[in-house]
Order: C-alpha cells, then structure tokens, then sequence
C-alpha cells in the first residue's frame, strides 16, 4: 500500500474539527472551571488568534501522515484495524506519558479526561479513516 494523501488530509481535517467540537461544545465550561480560568479570558480576542488554529492544523496533518505509516505498516486496511491502531498509540504511549505529567503536576484527573480523551478519540477516528480509505498499490 502507499499513503493515501487525501484520507491524510481529511484526517487533519476531522481531528481539527473535533477539537473544535470538544473543547468549544462539549466541554468548554467543565475545562473553563478546572484550568481556573474565567470566560472572558477564555474568550478574550487576541491580535494573533489564528496562530494557534493554523499551526494546530498543520501538526494535524503531521499525526495523521505518521499514523497512515503505521497503518500501512501495519497493513491496516480496515476501519476497524485502523482504530485499532489509534488506540493502541494512545494507550501505550500518549495517555500513560501525560498521566504522569498530570499526576506530578497534582493536575484534576477530570482535567486529564477532557484535555487526553479527546486524542484517544481523535486517534480512533483518524485510524478508522485511514483503514477504510485504502489506496491499492498500482
């Protein structure tokens, strides 16, 4: 199989869309209250605000192109396979490296949830595009 760099992209483009969606719907209040900050802070409009949209977008990309390698070198080439993938990245590496992070921080494991679910499902989602959207080898 070779990288199929449309599903990269529509991989950046969903795991954009669901920070969005996680961070601004469903649980904008809860992470408001446990990194203690106020709402007119959270929302204050700041000259260089696109900044962090665009260069967040861009490390997308850079996780979705490194996890179609691993799909591919994984051969996986089902959505379900795909997800796989996702979690296992997330259960053995992202989530127990920023578990401790939190832990000598004494940082709320709600705090944890919010901030670290949203990569696992990210990571889900992204590795489920990547399986089912296969690019056959010419």
């Amino acid at each position: 199989m070779r990288t199929n760099y449309p599903a990269v992209v529509v991989c950046a483009i969903v795991y954009w869309l669901l920070g969005g969606l996680w961070f601004d719907w469903l649980f904008s209040k809860q992470w408001i209250v446990l990194e203690h900050m106020s709402e007119a802070h959270a929302s204050s409009a700041n000259p260089v605000w696109i900044w962090p949209f665009i260069i967040t977008f861009l490390l997308n990309l850079l996780i979705a192109f490194v996890l179609a390698q691993l799909c591919i070198w994984r051969n996986a080439n089902t959505a379900a396979r795909g997800a796989a993938i996702g979690v296992l990245l997330w259960l053995g590496i992202v989530g127990p490296i920023v578990c401790t992070t939190y832990m000598f921080e004494m940082r709320p494991m709600q705090l944890f949830a919010i901030n670290e679910f949203y990569p696992l499902v990210g990571l889900c989602l992204m590795g489920s595009i990547l399986g089912a959207w296969t690019k056959k080898a010419v």
